[in-house]
């Protein structure tokens, strides 16, 4: 621990953050470039991509960050950049699976295509990002990888079973990669966020969102930065002996 920062640790590491261009995932890539990391910032099209860098420049000119954005349903393409990367930056030292899509759609009307894009991009693309990025770790004999999951793969959710389903298998793949993993020096861990200020609550009414914070003992709705500050702790040497882990943050929803 340096100058009393307790992520001192992260400063110059390499991080990846797929689905990085607004939400969470935006909110995650500050908070690394605020510790003094060098991220590689993923977004599903290069026009999100650049408006990205182009707030980020303007937060702070003299951020590292670069953006890219392979088709991860595509694994040549995530190999591919995943090899410009470390060409660029050296290494990878942490890889945040963040990217990810939600549904609501009725098991009466699913068309099996839209089950297979949620699991692809959900489940399928944090495996494939996870097999591209783990020999540059295993190299290094350290590396951290860090899975965005959600409080519905604890519980499940009322409609909508592609979403929760990927995620308890993003559970899954977590706890079985840092199985596999650890003897090799990464470790593997989920963060599961509940009810989060995003751009799709932020468009609920005001009666709508008042009713989601009385179910939450702490009454009020997750901020971007509480899940990017769970990432933070996950990716740095204060959590050196934690691995396998699906933590919660979700202001004790699912208790």
């Amino acid at each position: 621990m340096q100058n009393g920062n307790v992520f001192s640790s992260l400063k110059d590491k390499v991080v990846i953050v797929t689905g990085g261009t607004r939400g969470i995932g935006f909110e995650t890539v500050q908070a690394f470039l605020a510790q003094g990391s060098k991220v590689a910032l993923f977004g599903s099209r290069e026009e999100t991509v650049a408006q990205a860098l182009e707030k980020l420049a303007v937060i702070n000119p003299s951020y590292t960050v670069r953006g890219y954005h392979p088709d991860l349903s595509n694994p040549e393409e995530i190999e591919k950049t995943v090899s410009e990367i470390k060409r660029e930056f050296g290494g990878i030292d942490v890889l945040i699976n963040n990217a990810g899509v939600s549904d609501n759609c009725s098991i009466y009307d699913y068309e099996r295509d839209h089950f297979n894009d949620v699991m692809t991009i959900n489940l399928r693309s944090v495996f494939e990002m996870s097999k591209a990025v783990a020999p540059i770790m295993r190299d290094k004999k350290k590396g951290v990888i860090l899975n965005t999951s959600s409080m519905v793969s604890l519980y499940a959710q009322r409609i909508g079973s592609a979403y929760p389903t990927s995620k308890f298998a993003v559970n899954g793949l977590t706890k079985s990669l840092a199985r596999e993993l650890g003897k090799d020096g990464i470790r593997v861990n989920a963060v599961a966020p509940g009810i989060i200020e995003t751009d799709m609550v932020a468009a609920l009414d005001q009666n709508t969102v008042k009713s989601l914070a009385s179910g939450i003992p702490l009454q009020i709705l997750g901020k971007p930065q509480d899940i990017a500050n769970a990432f933070l702790f996950l990716a740095s040497d204060m959590s050196s002996y934690i691995t396998g882990a699906v933590i919660s943050v979700d202001g004790g929803f699912v208790g």
